[in-house]
């Protein structure tokens, strides 16, 4: 058997999917069971949408909670106090000088699990931020991405 990857998490992350984990278990099952006790009211199965739809979301629902209790089970949450200020690690805070776009962006560097771009979260394994760690303030970095090769200058490296 496989060994299961460590999803590495902050404890801002663990609470959201706790928190998901939850609301999947009580109240989404329970939408869920009444949609389908509805639908078994209308009658014949087989031409019965209205089921299918039920259980494809039950199929799914079912796979997302055990995917989360997976992740929450294989987390390693990263001590928000040991976050480095000094080289860029996961849960550090990076500003930084794009050069491409001739901007100052501030991004947390976070796991997999967490990655939320649009928020400003990049993942450790993403190529801006597998690229960033370990950098120090100061250091120009040369990244390649799927547009081709950006520049990046640390600006500043803080934890919340």
């Amino acid at each position: 058997m496989s060994e299961q990857k460590k999803v590495i998490l902050t404890y801002e992350g663990v609470k959201k999917l706790e928190e998901e984990l939850e609301f999947l278990k009580t109240v989404k099952r329970k939408e869920i069971t009444e949609k389908i006790k509805v639908a078994l009211g209308y009658g014949d199965l087989s031409e019965n949408s209205e089921y299918d739809e039920a259980k494809n979301e039950q199929a799914f629902t079912e796979g997302r909670i055990l995917q989360l209790e997976n992740m929450l089970k294989n987390a390693v949450v990263v001590d928000e106090s040991e976050i480095s200020t000094d080289r860029v690690s996961i849960g550090s805070k990076v500003k930084i000088k794009d050069y491409e776009f001739d901007e100052e962006v501030e991004y947390v560097i976070v796991g997999s699990a967490e990655a939320d771009p649009i928020n400003y979260k990049i993942s450790n394994e993403s190529p801006v931020g597998a690229g960033l760690l370990g950098k120090k303030v100061g250091d120009v970095v040369e990244i390649i991405v799927p547009e081709g090769v950006n520049k990046f200058e640390v600006l500043g490296i803080r934890r919340d």
